[in-house]
């Protein structure tokens, strides 16, 4: 129910809310916090906030100067670092908008992307320097491009016209610069979605979302970040702006570490240790890397107590490993690029202090509690709302200011049902509210007229000591509709057999969820955000016939 405006209004500043006050606020009040980069060039780069803030004011006019006006899309082609993070404000501080590209789309997206999103100005760094020159004959409204490097690492020549030095650009221009003040609903950053099926599609932030989002995310009951962590966003910043960290981090006024293209286990190990990195968030392939090669060298963490999981399910195995042998707190949350992303966070309630350790876990495993900003329901085919008791499960709905209402330029009309955004994930809502995703709606398996969950027959999988990667895909059935079939990754150096993996399930399934068959595969195809591409699976073993008896 709407009302009409109230006669007796607050007295209070109107003051807009705008991502500039976040590093002008992290430089006025942590100016001395460190942001520490591995730099694409190898070595390790280190300031402050209060240098961040000069170098973005400084990039701020030299996009005045490029004639970049408000509203206008600056795209970044970068890892995570401190050029990058500079970007972050000074694009959207000035009343632009930031359009972080993800590299490991394949390059007709990207392509396609630029050109949606009609960019004026590209930022890259040198890794992506073979990319953007065979891309940018077909990215015509692009006007200028931006090396983000030194003068020394700049090419001799070079296929893009007017190739720009992002350091010559800095320094041939003023920190003297004013952030503007505009409308909070002005729009901030804008990131696609991974595009798995047809072209990807643009969630346009505003300032305001995109602030909210952070106050949110910092959070206890949320990620928690407070000025005595520091924090490496493994999660890239290219990737749903890092989950919201390199706002949340400067607000809180954090120490930052970026380890830049680094992401093996060794180069993360020691950039954890080097740093004294308390905190940190990414998908599981990465922690899967960092957890291998650490149990391969018996090393311990020394700082590193708190991580965020997020991007697909985190296995009980890892769960158990990360918490159990290196004493590091597991958060377990989900969102979605259409949410800024943040929806869910995994964090007990003081009731579940008294639990058993097991008990404890099956919560942890759950994809969390809704965050404050954030609402949710579960609903039948028919759109009928479901119980939050646990265990009837339905399509999940969201809705929140900080979720999208449209897509960039109203691609695919409009989203939502009654308000509410569906996420096309099937979850359980128990009575405390900690919501469980079982499936994406495209990749339940629908057996007999019932649903089967993909998400625990992998997560069981993946807890055999000689599975290292599992995905379970719905294979046609003549009788049933559709079985489940199970890809296995071995670990390396190890065996199991069909028999013995279908044994392994007995007891912790009903038993008709059990999967037809198994195959085992070298490795499992995975996107750009490093999910599991089941639409690539699901083609691959169309043709695949499961046993019979």
């Amino acid at each position: 129910m709407t009302l009409p405006q109230s006669p007796l209004m607050g007295q209070m500043m109107n003051q807009p809310l705008l991502v500039s006050g976040i590093i002008e606020f992290a430089a006025r009040h942590f100016g001395d916090s460190q942001i520490v980069s591995r730099r694409v060039e190898g070595d390790i780069h280190r300031y402050t906030y209060r240098d961040c803030h000069q170098r973005a004011r400084r990039l701020a006019n030299a996009l005045h100067g490029m004639g970049v006006a408000l509203g206008d899309r600056v795209a970044t082609l970068a890892w995570n670092g401190y050029r990058h993070l500079e970007a972050y404000y000074a694009v959207s501080g000035s009343g632009a908008v930031l359009h972080t590209i993800n590299p490991r789309l394949h390059p007709e997206q990207i392509a396609y992307i630029v050109n949606h999103a009609e960019d004026q100005v590209l930022l890259f760094d040198l890794t992506f320097l073979p990319a953007v020159e065979a891309m940018s004959a077909i990215c015509k409204q692009v006007k200028h491009y931006v090396l983000m490097c030194d003068r020394d690492r700049m090419p001799a020549e070079s296929k893009i016209p007017g190739l720009l030095c992002y350091e010559d650009l800095i320094a041939s221009h003023s920190d003297d610069y004013e952030w503007p003040q505009f409308d909070e609903n002005s729009a901030c950053t804008l990131c696609y979605t991974s595009g798995t099926t047809g072209n990807p599609k643009g969630a346009l932030y505003s300032h305001r979302s995109t602030v909210l989002h952070a106050y949110g995310s910092a959070l206890p009951n949320a990620l928690n970040v407070t000025s005595r962590d520091a924090v490496l966003p493994v999660v890239p910043m290219f990737h749903v702006n890092a989950w919201g960290l390199p706002y949340s981090v400067p607000l809180s006024g954090a120490k930052m570490v970026f380890p830049g293209a680094a992401l093996d286990g060794k180069s993360l190990y020691d950039l954890f240790e080097a740093e004294q990195v308390t905190f940190s968030a990414g998908v599981p392939t990465v922690w899967l890397g960092l957890i291998n090669f650490m149990l391969q060298n018996k090393l311990k963490f020394s700082s590193f107590r708190r991580t965020v999981i997020g991007g697909s399910a985190c296995s009980p195995a890892m769960m158990n490993t990360l918490m159990d042998e290196f004493g590091v707190e597991v958060i377990h949350a989900w969102g979605m690029t259409e949410m800024s992303p943040l929806g869910t966070a995994g964090v007990l309630m003081g009731k579940h202090r008294e639990l058993p350790q097991d008990e404890q876990r099956k919560i942890l495993l759950k994809q969390g509690h809704a965050v404050y900003g954030v609402d949710m329901k579960i609903v039948d085919d028919d759109g009928k709302e479901l119980p939050w008791d646990g265990s009837s499960y339905g399509h999940l709905l969201v809705k929140g200011p900080w979720v999208i209402s449209a897509y960039y330029k109203d691609e695919g009309g409009d989203p939502l049902q009654n308000g509410w955004f569906p996420t096309g994930d099937v979850a359980t809502i128990d009575a405390d509210g900690y919501m469980q995703i079982t499936d994406r709606s495209k990749d339940v398996i629908k057996s007999g007229g019932e649903w089967i969950g993909t998400i625990d027959l992998e997560n069981i999988a993946v807890s055999h000591p000689a599975v290292m990667q599992a995905a379970c895909i719905g294979i046609a059935h003549p009788k049933w509709d559709e079985r489940p079939l199970l890809v296995i990754v071995r670990r390396p150096g190890m065996d199991v057999s069909r028999e013995e993996l279908l044994a392994f399930y007995e007891g912790k399934i009903a038993k008709w969820w059990l999967p037809d068959d198994v195959v085992f595969a070298d490795a499992l195809p995975l996107g750009g955000t490093g999910k599991v591409q089941k639409n690539k699976l699901r083609e691959q073993y169309k043709e695949y016939k499961l046993p019979t008896a």
